[in-house]
């Protein structure tokens, strides 16, 4: 399988600006393409969708980016940059887990995880970060073993549960990191009562090369989930992913074809290559 893996934002009409705005604070980041609907940019070289969604949908601090810094010049610049027009979910301190730490909340509502350090074994700079919590709360590392079992050319790089210390439930995920493809991911599990869950404002998109592989991901995905329209579903830990085809791109920006195209998958849950093909 030759499935690429990345996140996406989903935004309310402010996709281009966010884009800007993160690609001015990180190193090594640029935008790549854009239209109305969709900004392709890149912040220390991971590829992100920024998409024009509309009002239907907020970013929760459910999933985060996760950003290994190495000094604390750096994590301090960076923190600075977020922090304006936004607000910290955890100040920047020293905690147990790291010198220099804090989880910020930048002006279009994307949370942050700074830490001084350096990266896992098989890590990124930036990472998802899927916080467990709630009804999904204990389910992390299950989640983990899911995703690494079903994408091809995966790995577990750290597993940490919590001790039998009192400071909360032993054996529960405390730090997880894993990669599926090339794209590394964190996992924890979050206890306490939280105000918010995965929805669809963070989603991942898997490109797929051609129909076996949509079909392979939409049914095990979608197993114990949710299907939705256009490429969307829900797992069973309530996060969403896009499995979309990767020539969709190429036959949205025909001009002639294009138009057709959007009518025929605006019709489809999974997408079907052919139909689009022949639209």
């Amino acid at each position: 399988m030759q499935s690429k893996i990345f996140p996406c934002l989903w935004f309310d009409g402010k996709a281009k600006e966010a884009a800007e705005f993160y690609t001015s604070i990180f190193d090594h980041s640029r935008i790549t393409t854009e239209n109305p609907i969709v900004v392709m940019f890149e912040i220390e070289g991971q590829k992100i969708m920024g998409l024009n969604g509309g009002p239907q949908f907020s970013i929760t601090p459910a999933i985060s980016f996760f950003v290994t810094c190495a000094t604390e010049e750096e994590i301090d610049l960076i923190w600075n940059k977020l922090s304006q027009e936004g607000s910290a979910l955890m100040p920047l301190n020293k905690y147990p887990w790291s010198e220099r730490y804090g989880w910020v909340k930048d002006k279009y509502g994307m949370t942050w995880q700074l830490m001084k350090g350096d990266l896992p074994a098989g890590g990124q700079k930036i990472a998802p970060a899927f916080l467990f919590t709630n009804d999904q709360y204990g389910r992390a590392e299950e989640a983990i073993h899911f995703y690494t079992e079903l994408f091809p050319e995966s790995s577990i790089n750290t597993i940490e549960r919590y001790k039998s210390d009192g400071s909360q439930p032993e054996g529960k995920l405390q730090f997880g990191q894993f990669s599926i493809k090339q794209l590394s991911m964190i996992a924890m599990d979050g206890p306490g009562s939280h105000a918010f869950k995965f929805n669809e404002a963070l989603s991942i998109v898997v490109e797929c090369e051609n129909q076996e592989e949509i079909d392979y991901f939409w049914n095990h995905l979608t197993a114990g989930g949710a299907e939705s329209m256009c490429g969307w579903l829900v797992d069973k830990y309530g996060v969403s992913w896009q499995i979309v085809p990767s020539i969709l791109s190429k036959l949205m920006s025909d001009p002639e074809k294009g138009p057709r195209v959007i009518q025929a998958f605006l019709k489809m849950k999974k997408f079907d290559i052919d139909t689009l093909i022949k639209a």
